[in-house]
């Protein structure tokens, strides 16, 4: 099954009978060096980046080398499989820690990893975040825009989430969708982790909703130092962001938005300057 399916529906009024696309649902089970490890349920496509993502973003290692391929299959009756092979010190801590470290549950498309790690932990496993760059608010209120653009799923179908990666300057580096919004910021880091565009460097990670802790710490793990949502962020979100020094964005709609951390990296539009020099 594809990222859509095609279902028939009543439409009112009129009562009349029709065709309609709905997002696809389905579970992906993640394996580790073949045990199991967790079942999500996602919109299939982008699998090898999603599980490579999740790897990365949930701390199964800390560094691209450490993963030595994704293998999509389709082994179990449920649904797909993804067997990540690990290498280097990630694979001794696997084999050493799989027993407690292994997850056998059910994460729901529209939950993260809610509460399973402390900030001090994490804060401690977070890479140096790109600094030293700004980025405007007219170019930060163009972004929406430009992420919907790449939606071609959400057009079809409105049941969506997606995350995009962003250059300062505005161009798009990778636009992924999912039922998860979590599963669509995992796509999008497995796309760089895959492509060794790690860590990610100057630039703007977008999501559709809202900012949760667990967004900002998938962020954060791979090296992106600006968040934005065209939602609200969770008071835990801008604690987080604080304590990692990245910059936290939400609310972002239109020309408005609201700066709840590191507004260092939102810089003064060039047009909106005062004139340098004298008269």
């Amino acid at each position: 099954m594809g990222e859509t399916t095609d279902v028939r529906v009543t439409r009112h009024p009129g009562g009349v009978e029709d065709g309609d696309q709905l997002a696809t649902e389905e579970p992906l089970e993640i394996r580790v060096d073949g045990d199991p490890l967790a079942v999500t349920m996602r919109t299939p496509g982008h699998d090898a980046e999603l599980a490579a993502g999740f790897c990365l973003t949930e701390g199964l290692i800390d560094h691209p080398d450490e993963l030595e391929r994704a293998d999509p299959c389709t082994l179990a009756d449920y649904g797909n499989v993804v067997d990540v092979t690990l290498a280097g010190a990630a694979r001794d801590r696997w084999a050493e820690q799989r027993t407690k470290a292994r997850r056998e549950l059910y994460l729901s498309s529209s939950c993260g990893l809610c509460g399973t790690r402390s900030i001090d932990r994490i804060e401690r496993r977070i890479p140096p975040l790109a600094v030293g760059f700004t980025v405007s608010p007219v170019m930060l209120s163009r972004l929406p825009r430009r992420m919907s653009e790449s939606q071609g799923v959400f057009a079809q179908t409105g049941g969506l989430h997606a995350a995009g990666l962003f250059h300062a300057d505005g161009g798009v580096r990778v636009v992924r969708e999912d039922v998860g919004r979590h599963n669509a910021v995992d796509k999008v880091v497995g796309a760089l982790l895959l492509s060794g565009q790690l860590p990610a460097g100057p630039g703007v990670l977008l999501v559709s909703g809202r900012a949760s802790f667990e967004l900002v710490q998938k962020a954060g793990r791979a090296g992106i130092g600006f968040l934005a949502a065209v939602g609200a962020p969770s008071s835990l979100a801008v604690e987080a962001a604080r304590r990692f020094g990245m910059t936290l964005v939400g609310f972002l709609r239109g020309e408005r938005f609201n700066v709840y951390a590191g507004g260092e990296r939102v810089g003064d539009d060039p047009a909106s300057r005062p004139p340098s020099g004298g008269g």
